[in-house]
């Protein structure tokens, strides 16, 4: 995996010449020159023009995941920089490894304030060649803030001199000796060799660094690339896939935490922020991001910057707030094969319950309103909601939304006849599944145009003045025809709500029964021209930027069922916590 160092290096460079003092992990250095490369013969010249002759194959510094080929004394030259380089990004190539650190020059705190006094500390990670911007940028961010820390312990308490003489004394006493066993003496005598060692531990097992630098100093580091492969198998998670979402949230979404609160606690330092702490105590999957900022007592801004905290992190994930609207579907990529651990530890969590069982109920797009049977006991309302919640945090569920697209045209439709028109309802996200839920139904209509409406009111109005015993008088006539009038007046107000709306269109939306009622007419071109019926909307979101109730929404679909289509598929924001393909 090529988000793994193959080694992490330290030297030193002061007055008394460059070092290198210690290297993890540590073992015999191996001539990767091959065998059939070697002249036999110290005269013989090689023909580099003879097609025939296979070439060298390309020198590797990599053996079984570590460095391996390049000497002590070579890595130090090459790492130990001049003054004029330091406290700053350093990055080298050499045949297959890349080594990235930042080169930092700081005053010892025995000495003078002189060029004698200075020392350069260095600390470098030995990566694959192949190994992404974003990776690289990691491992420079990780190097310069260890930079940093040994600086300020340097000044604070002469740390790194100490270390420095103990390290050096060392490999002087072991000099004709194995140097094995002076980076191993170094390692037990020599708290920065342990955290050294540590730090490379924890990248290769978790990608979670958590260290104090000389017992003092606290050190956390997260390498997301690592991180996130718990629940997404096979795929790099780059930082800015993880900023992109991010910028993607939206005040409607809420926040699952992967882990329980009071190990999350754990997890913030002593000097962490105060409000990360209250939002933990107000914190609720059911909850909302603007309805947590409003218990928690914090700004709707920094509750964001807390959960891209948390995201970035992999302590928690962004899901919408869980209700009885909520749709959800078996994760494509789910581990539900029948030894999966997941079924043991469900089972510790739920006793006498199946995971298998349990889930199989989602293998069709299910809301947990059809889940809720009216007649059961709050308790297991409560256990079935604790349920999804589980899953949830185990990436077995994917939740659903009603994405909504205007197709106004016939090509559409089906045309039946002259008075129907055919629509075909298919939901994309189950026509992917392999599972096409259609169903066709006829809408009657009448088309009438405005002549013929003002036709059949002046029959009307001869016959009631026809009649010679009628008991109405003028005044009431006036009435009846002050009623045709604003009749008119509002057919004529509803063409206008589509004046910008092509004749085409236009036709299309005025065969509708439910266009004659301007509010409704109103509110579906006003959500028309917003672009909330393009496909780039679900509903959730469509109710908080329009501020409208999901029955007026819904009520609205089906009236204008003829010119919209609904599909379910995921919310592309958070999509990408849940994929791993």
């Amino acid at each position: 995996m090529e988000v793994n160092p193959l080694s992490v290096i330290l030297v030193k460079s002061d007055s008394k010449g460059d070092r290198l003092l210690f290297r993890y992990p540590y073992h015999e250095q191996e001539n990767n020159e091959p065998s059939n490369t070697k002249r036999r013969n110290p005269y013989a010249l090689s023909i580099t023009e003879d097609l025939l002759q296979s070439p060298p194959p390309p020198a590797s510094n990599i053996s079984k995941g570590s460095l391996t080929g390049i000497s002590d004394e070579v890595l130090s030259s090459l790492f130990a920089v001049k003054p004029e380089l330091c406290n700053q990004k350093f990055e080298l190539k050499v045949n297959d490894v890349r080594f990235v650190g930042h080169p930092t020059l700081l005053q010892l705190r025995s000495k003078s304030q002189d060029d004698s006094g200075l020392l350069l500390i260095h600390i470098v990670f030995a990566l694959q060649a192949l190994a992404s911007h974003s990776v690289v940028k990691c491992y420079y961010d990780l190097s310069k803030r260890m930079g940093i820390a040994l600086r300020h312990e340097e000044h604070r308490c002469g740390y790194i001199s100490d270390q420095i003489l103990t390290m050096v004394t060392i490999h002087d006493d072991s000099y004709t000796s194995n140097f094995e066993a002076a980076f191993k003496k170094i390692l037990e005598k020599c708290t920065l060799a342990k955290n050294i060692k540590n730090v490379y531990d924890d990248l290769c097992s978790t990608g979670l660094v958590s260290i104090r630098i000389n017992k003092w100093i606290p050190l956390s580091f997260c390498l997301p690339q690592k991180v996130h492969q718990w629940h997404l198998r096979g795929k790099i998670v780059e930082p800015e896939d993880i900023d992109r979402c991010l910028k993607a949230l939206r005040p409607y979404h809420s926040l699952l935490l992967l882990y329980p609160v009071q190990q999350l606690y754990d997890f913030t330092s002593l000097d962490g922020s105060p409000s990360l702490l209250r939002m933990f105590s107000q914190y609720s999957p059911l909850k909302s991001l603007q309805t947590l900022a409003i218990d928690s007592d914090i700004t709707l801004s920094h509750v964001f910057e807390l959960t891209a905290h948390l995201v970035y992190w992999a302590k928690a994930t962004v899901i919408y707030p869980i209700c009885s609207t909520n749709k959800y579907v078996i994760s494509p990529d789910a581990p539900l094969q029948l030894n999966s651990p997941l079924i043991d530890k469900f089972s510790e969590v739920f006793p006498n319950m199946n995971l298998l069982r349990i889930i199989s109920d989602f293998s069709l797009p299910t809301s947990l309103g059809q889940k809720c049977n009216p007649l059961c006991q709050p308790s297991q309302q409560s256990q079935l909601v604790q349920m999804i919640i589980w899953m949830l945090q185990h990436h077995l569920l994917l939740q659903l939304h009603t994405y909504i697209q205007y197709i106004p045209t016939d090509n559409g439709f089906t045309q039946h006849n002259l008075n129907e028109i055919k629509v075909v309802h298919v939901t994309p996200m189950m026509q992917s599944n392999g599972l096409i839920n259609s169903s066709s139904f006829s809408i009657p209509f009448k088309s009438a145009s405005r002549t013929e409406s003002e036709s059949e009111a002046s029959v009307v109005s001869e016959t009631l003045e026809a009649r010679p015993d009628s008991e109405l008088t003028n005044h009431s006539m006036n009435l009846t025809n002050v009623s045709f009038s604003s009749a008119d007046e509002e057919k004529q107000e509803c063409q206008e709500l589509l004046l910008d709306f092509p004749d085409e269109e236009r036709n299309a939306i005025f065969k509708i029964p439910a266009s004659s009622n301007s509010e409704d007419l109103n509110l579906f071109a006003r959500l028309c021209r917003n672009g909330y019926f393009q496909g780039n909307h679900h509903i959730e979101e469509i109710m908080y930027l329009e501020n409208l109730r999901r029955s007026q929404l819904l009520q609205l679909l089906d009236k204008f069922r003829d010119v919209l289509i609904t599909y379910e598929t995921e919310d592309p924001a958070i999509a990408m916590f849940f994929y791993s393909t």
